[in-house]
């Protein structure tokens, strides 16, 4: 089977003392977070970088000894795919989030609980999960 590598990262704010993260709608109606293709030669790092920027426009601070991953079945042109994903954790601060029209819908500056309930992939709501534990310490 074919397997695709993607990085990522859960992109947060504090506002007025709250966390918001940054959640993103695909063209496809899915709420997730900012994540794409390894380019050749590329750290994961790198492209997570490089993909939060492409898609919300956010210059970010990538937080140490975070790092998750997710893996899950796909089909592209009738086939079945693996798509394996890692995310990191960033925050950003005095921007706002662009998004990247080609590749999204919109994109949300949400709550734990806003956020929680807006997934349709429980890996997703793992992944908050995991990150909000993180945070809260």
């Amino acid at each position: 089977m074919i397997t695709e590598k993607s990085c990522g990262a859960v992109v947060f704010t504090r506002d007025a003392g709250e966390i918001k993260y940054v959640i993103i709608e695909s063209k496809e109606g899915f709420y997730g977070f900012p994540k794409g293709h390894v380019e050749s030669g590329e750290a994961e790092l790198e492209t997570a970088r490089r993909e939060v920027f492409e898609e919300t426009g956010l210059q970010v601070e990538f937080l140490e000894k975070f790092r998750t991953e997710d893996s899950h079945p796909f089909q592209r042109n009738g086939e079945t795919r693996m798509k394996h994903i890692v995310y990191f954790l960033a925050e950003f601060s005095n921007q706002l989030p662009v998004a990247q029209t080609s590749e999204l819908n919109s994109i949300h500056l949400m709550n734990y609980e806003t956020a929680i309930s807006s997934f349709q992939f429980e890996s997703s709501k793992r992944i908050l999960k995991e990150v909000h534990s993180f945070l809260l310490g």
